[in-house]
């Protein structure tokens, strides 16, 4: 009688399911590591092909959050406090980034960098709803007989390379760029100025509804490795009622102290400070500016001119058209800044129309050429230029309704012009040249 040899019995351990289930969670533990969002821009579905070196651009809206004075926090806590302190509060900030369209790309110490791929606004969105979060984990803690904590966001949008560094044993996902190291000085900014949500004007120009956001020009700041002013901003569309509606009443009146401040004329600008505040006692920012203008009280005031934004050699496309073009431009906002600083109000209407053509002369120009090189951020050099026009149709509505402060308005050519064409020229427009040297083919060895 033959036996039939009997199949052996699967092991439970490798039955299809079984694996399914193991691969399915594995790649979600993966995934708490490096998020899955960063993968899908690099391309990538499994995270088993991840190799080093992997790259692409894109542009990218990076928000910094930090808790203030935590070091003094954390000196008066246990190690394992700290770290229960710490996960506790990263668990209620975490889904509010998922849930607006963000991924959290890395925790530093206190700090969290979060990266949003679709749109500028869903950062903003999102700023608020982490201040909102965090009213509700305060109040916990009040219960709990612990002190509220507060945090400062910091808020950038430009063109980024996402990939992969590190070594044969050890890589990390990244994100690198000038746009990154604004954002982050941004957040540190919003300890020197009291204030919760600080933006870049680049954030500012890409913003899909700029409208329906409180927004005011706050400083024009220096940041490592730049020379040139870089325009930072304060959302406050958060703020208390009471005080939003008193910043969003007196707007012109706290730009037209600051514009004295800048000038070094500390005496009127503290004059204005002062008028300021009894409309919105309660804006830190304002009293921030106000200690920066200690001086005596018997000091004259003497505004000095904002000097010209002169032509120079590293604004230079290599494109003689464009740098023709671009030259022209800053030589008419040069003039008009010229023509306010003396009162020469019968020159500015000529020249405003002169700025507005070569403007569109200008962008005409690049945008023809970016669109017959294929460039990939076309849309994004497009959407600056449309907000140039905007904010130049703000300052040629105050100069033509008879605005006759002539420091502020100054102020406002040197911000929204000058300071503008060159900042695009340093950023959008030198992006643009290095894409078309990118394109160019290696020389031949002979």
């Amino acid at each position: 009688m033959s036996v039939t040899p009997s199949t052996p019995a699967i092991k439970a351990q490798d039955h299809p399911d079984v694996l399914r289930e193991r691969l399915s969670t594995t790649t979600d533990s993966y995934g708490r590591f490096v998020p899955r969002q960063f993968l899908k821009l690099l391309g990538i579905e499994d995270i088993r092909k991840v190799e080093l070196g992997q790259q692409v651009e894109r542009k990218m809206t990076i928000l910094f959050a930090d808790i203030r004075d935590f070091t003094s926090l954390s000196e008066s806590m246990s190690p394992q406090e700290n770290f229960n302190f710490l996960n506790s509060y990263l668990i209620h900030m975490e889904p509010v980034i998922a849930a607006h369209g963000g991924f959290i790309d890395k925790y530093i110490g206190d700090a969290i960098m979060a990266l949003f791929p679709d749109s500028p606004d869903a950062a903003l969105r999102c700023s608020l709803a982490l201040l909102e979060r965090l009213e509700e984990y305060n109040s916990g803690r009040r219960r709990a007989g612990y002190r509220p904590i507060k945090i400062g966001i910091g808020i950038n949008t430009g063109i980024v390379i996402l990939g992969t560094v590190g070594g044969a044993a050890r890589m990390d996902g990244t994100v690198i760029g000038d746009a990154v190291n604004l954002a982050a000085r941004l957040e540190r900014l919003t300890k020197e100025y009291r204030v919760s949500i600080l933006i870049s004007e680049y954030t500012l120009y890409c913003l899909d509804q700029p409208g329906v956001w409180s927004i005011r020009f706050l400083d024009r700041t220096h940041v490592r490795g730049k020379q040139d002013t870089q325009s930072v901003y304060e959302v406050f569309s958060g703020d208390p009622v009471p005080l939003k509606e008193a910043k969003t009443g007196a707007l012109k009146a706290f730009e037209q102290a600051l514009a004295y401040f800048h000038l070094d004329d500390l005496v009127t600008a503290r004059e204005r400070l002062l008028a300021y505040l009894a409309i919105a006692p309660d804006d830190d920012a304002a009293h921030v500016y106000l200690e920066r203008c200690s001086v005596p009280a018997t000091a004259p005031g003497k505004p000095r001119e904002e000097s010209a934004a002169g032509w120079r050699a590293k604004y230079s496309f290599g494109q003689e058209m464009v740098d023709s073009a671009h030259k022209d431009l800053l030589d008419d906002m040069n003039a008009l800044a010229r023509a306010v600083n003396v009162g020469a109000w019968n020159l500015t209407p000529p020249l405003l129309e002169q700025i507005q053509l070569a403007a569109s002369h200008d962008f005409a120009i690049e945008e023809e050429m970016m669109l017959r090189d294929e460039y990939p951020f076309l849309d994004l050099h497009v959407r600056q230029h449309q907000r140039f026009f905007d904010y130049f149709a703000e300052l040629r509505s105050e100069i033509g309704c008879g605005e006759e402060d002539r420091i502020y308005l100054g102020f406002r050519v040197k911000r929204l012009l000058t300071d503008w064409l060159v900042n695009h020229i340093l950023s959008a427009d030198r992006h643009y040249s290095q894409y078309l040297r990118s394109r160019r083919p290696l020389p031949t060895k002979l």
